[in-house]
């Protein structure tokens, strides 16, 4: 049994038996957790395998190609595939401290990390999209982790609106068999070329539109505020950190992938829509009341950068969207998961978040914007300079603003906060220590991979020559 086999078939085993039992119980809350931790050991030894021997492919059940599902581990894939796993240890971890509510929820995680896992290691795009559809099946239901009618309103908001986004996502899979007559990606991009502009334009278009109600790009982007502020902050975190990854890894994954001519011919206006995106999630966190959703609205803003680094494209646009990438569900998953808690311990982590965000080293948001800079002068476009500047100082002040509602005042729990409302996640009390030391711990993380961001830049270089040589 390879370990490609092995990375994906421990989740799958172990979610499916984890969900039969209850997951309150702190022995399964913690069985759970060694799972995700399990199974992110064997994508580690993976990421090993694929950078030192480079890919691995293989076919279930030795059938042929198109029939047998392909399973291929590139750079690109294990990057995306050991960030949400992290993101899923992290944020189960916080719950198993923290007491888990709902029986399902440790399963579901494990389930998630199994999807997710799938869909970033396949080679197929029907199986990419079986993959999705899974992912976000239990997507909808951990929305509605803790039953209260908020997380059941977000739960119903974010079903109905990705409903509509896997709809679109199978309309365009349907055509890519229709005008090409495989679904293997390598076999897509090489029969691209004999399709008709206006078909394959519009088989693009579908996958954009699909992904971007995904990751909740503008002009897509009305659900995710009500949404992310609407879940526990877990919840949040995977949403941010983990689940959006199928967006971004998708618009790298096929839009350079499969769909490179249609792209180039789209730069202007892909580019366009990711500085919109920047620009207008920054001023709408600047302007909410409730850190949640200035959180939430600074998600908005902050794929458009991995949007703008797409348009760029080469090797040093896609090495930034890349690393963008996985810096931005790093920050994420910290800042979500920080302004849930209260502690000292929990305001310095939430300080180095911020920094992370706004680009300010040695936090690893400093080499993520660094790389933008790079994206913005080899674009020979002195715009997205400034917008980059401009970007990042509304992160810092809105994140300045969460930190002093969230942490500066005694009352924020009971909303009675100077110049705005509180968090509707605020604890009354200072979190349990443990939950505070892992928000440090992944708070430390994110500063340790900006002080010696060598192996990151690495796997982001090597994820972009994956995407380019294909």
């Amino acid at each position: 049994m390879t370990t490609l086999t092995v990375a994906l078939a421990l989740p799958w085993v172990a979610g499916i038996v984890l969900v039969g039992f209850d997951g309150r119980r702190p022995i399964i809350a913690w069985l759970t957790v060694a799972v995700l931790a399990a199974n992110l050991a064997v994508l580690l030894l993976l990421a090993f395998d694929v950078l030192t021997r480079g890919d691995t492919q293989l076919v279930t059940g030795d059938w042929p190609a198109g029939v047998g599902i392909v399973l291929r581990a590139d750079a690109l894939g294990i990057t995306f595939a050991l960030l949400s796993v992290f993101v899923l240890l992290i944020a189960t971890t916080a719950e198993a401290i923290n007491g888990v509510r709902v029986r399902t929820f440790p399963g579901l995680a494990v389930l998630l990390s199994a999807g997710l896992s799938g869909l970033f290691l396949t080679y197929d795009v029907f199986n990419f999209y079986v993959f999705f559809e899974l992912s976000m099946t239990v997507s909808y239901v951990l929305t509605a982790y803790g039953g209260r009618t908020r997380q059941l309103r977000a739960a119903l908001v974010f079903t109905a609106v990705n409903l509509l986004g896997s709809f679109l996502f199978l309309l365009a899979v349907a055509g890519t068999y229709r005008v090409t007559g495989t679904l293997l990606m390598s076999d897509v991009a090489a029969h691209m070329d004999q399709v008709s502009d206006h078909a394959s334009l519009l088989i693009a278009l579908g996958f954009f539109v699909a992904f971007s109600v995904k990751v909740g790009l503008f002009p897509f982007h009305f659900w995710l505020p009500t949404v992310y502020a609407g879940t526990r902050p877990a919840v949040a975190a995977i949403l941010s950190g983990a689940v959006a990854n199928i967006g971004s890894y998708g618009l790298l994954r096929f839009g350079v992938g499969m769909f490179e001519e249609q792209l180039r011919l789209a730069a202007v206006v892909v580019i366009v829509l990711g500085a919109a995106s920047i620009v207008y999630g920054a001023l709408l966190a600047v302007s909410r009341g409730d850190p949640a959703e200035m959180l939430a609205y600074s998600t908005i803003g902050q794929i458009g950068y991995v949007l703008v680094a797409i348009g760029v494209g080469g090797v040093v646009g896609l090495t930034a969207a890349v690393l963008y990438s996985v810096v931005n569900g790093l920050n994420k998953t910290l800042l979500f998961l920080g302004v849930g808690m209260r502690g000292k311990l929990v305001a310095a982590a939430f300080v180095i978040g911020a920094f992370s965000v706004a680009g300010i080293p040695p936090a690893v948001g400093f080499i993520g914007k660094l790389e933008m800079f790079r994206t913005a002068i080899a674009a020979s476009n002195p715009t997205l300079v400034v917008l980059l500047f401009v970007g990042s100082s509304l992160s810092l002040i809105y994140l300045f603003q969460v930190y002093q509602r969230v942490f500066w005042h005694k009352n924020a729990s009971t909303g009675n906060l100077a110049g705005g409302g509180a968090s509707s996640w605020a604890p009354e009390r200072t979190s349990p220590l443990p939950l505070r030391t892992l928000t440090l711990v992944l708070a430390l993380i994110v500063l340790a991979a900006g002080l010696w961001p060598e192996p990151l830049l690495q796997l982001s270089g090597n994820a972009a020559d994956a995407l380019i040589r294909r």
